[in-house]
């Protein structure tokens, strides 16, 4: 199996049960070794006091996104510690998207950045995940 094909299947064992970035209305659109893109359009329902994205609602994609990077090897993965900077609003209606990328990878730790993008290509938040892996896979390899 190659590293790409493992890390689709990876994703495709976790979409499954991911009721929570299904439920947010999340797409996964792209998925490889280390890497994941994910996206969502921000309804009504995501929207805070001040008519702009619930700060939540993109923490919860860039983790998403996260987890789909770092479990790409299929190995369960979970997140250690992340923190986000806001940069500029999620307007109504518009879609955002992040893309994780591995920055590094070494025994059971791991660090990934997440940038959140607006329609427009602006940087709506950027995001850093660090992961501890756990035992486990997410799919039967053999």
């Amino acid at each position: 199996m190659t590293p790409q094909e493992r890390a689709e299947k990876s994703a495709e064992a976790m979409w499954a049960t991911d009721s929570a970035s299904k439920w947010l209305g999340m797409s996964l659109d792209a998925v490889g070794p280390g890497t994941a893109t994910m996206s969502f359009t921000v309804q009504e329902h995501h929207l805070n006091g001040h008519r702009i994205c619930h700060g939540g609602y993109i923490f919860t994609l860039a983790d998403s996104a996260f987890a789909f990077a770092c479990n790409s090897y299929n190995q369960v993965t979970v997140a250690q510690t992340n923190s986000i900077t806001f940069v500029s609003p999620g307007q109504p209606y518009e879609q955002l998207t992040a893309r994780a990328t591995e920055v590094s990878r070494s025994g059971r730790s791991g660090v990934y950045d997440i940038t959140v993008t607006g329609e427009d290509g602006r940087t709506v938040a950027l995001f850093r995940g660090q992961s501890r892996t756990l035992k486990g896979q997410n799919f039967k390899e053999t």
